[in-house]
């Protein structure tokens, strides 16, 4: 993923895969939950469910990507239009996180058994809203955020001291690369220009101003 294209500096997304059932006025409701990052690898997790539950009616999906949620996809596999698909969409797309930055990296479908009793257009956009709210439900969201990494090369006796101190201070300290003059201590903040700020100001009093920092790229980091 390319994050120096992406204005979102966080989002929210599952901590792992899951699977929930509801039983509907007869019919089974199975909801699969994946954390995926890429249109293929949904549709290999639909592909691979189409195969499991092949004596299933249906087979609905709906899913988000990227760290803006530009690219949502929902399909009603033969489900009355807008009936299934959207809702399940719906579900994701206007889910509340505490993490924040809205959910994404997800995909959802929902395996149907029809249970033979018909539930109206009405009643399966409720169905398959609920099927996949319930799965949120019974699942645990992490949050992501992007971080820009800095490096500060340290001489081999005081690197140690500053990785300390700057984990005593609440930064994120990636593995430290060890050359062979000096140490080159990594440093992840929030990739906003307050964080690098702070950062630097922090560094000009930890290393009494001889700390020269450098920004290396970004990445993305699970909130755990």
């Amino acid at each position: 993923m390319n994050t120096n294209e992406s204005v979102a500096t966080s989002y929210t997304t599952l901590s792992g895969d899951s699977v929930h059932e509801l039983e509907i006025k007869r019919s089974r409701f199975i909801t699969y939950l994946y954390r995926v990052d890429s249109e293929a690898a949904a549709r290999e997790h639909i592909a691979t469910l189409r195969k499991t539950h092949f004596d299933a009616r249906h087979h609905c999906t709906a899913f988000i990507l990227g760290p803006d949620r530009m690219t949502q996809r929902s399909n009603d596999d033969g489900e009355p239009s807008g009936t299934a698909g959207v809702p399940m969409l719906d579900a994701l797309a206007k889910r509340d996180t505490e993490q924040g930055g809205g959910l994404s990296d997800v995909l959802a479908v929902v395996v149907r058994y029809f249970g033979g009793i018909k539930l109206g257009a009405g009643g399966l956009v409720r169905a398959y809203s609920e099927a996949v709210s319930s799965a949120l439900d019974h699942t645990t969201l992490i949050g992501r955020q992007r971080l820009r990494i800095f490096t500060l090369p340290a001489a081999h006796a005081t690197a140690a001291r500053y990785e300390n101190e700057l984990r005593a201070a609440g930064y994120q300290i990636e593995p430290t690369q060890w050359q062979s003059t000096a140490a080159l201590i990594q440093i992840g903040i929030p990739d906003t220009p307050e964080a690098a700020e702070e950062l630097h100001t922090h560094i000009a009093t930890l290393t009494s101003g001889a700390g020269q920092l450098a920004a290396a790229n970004t990445q993305w980091v699970d909130l755990i």
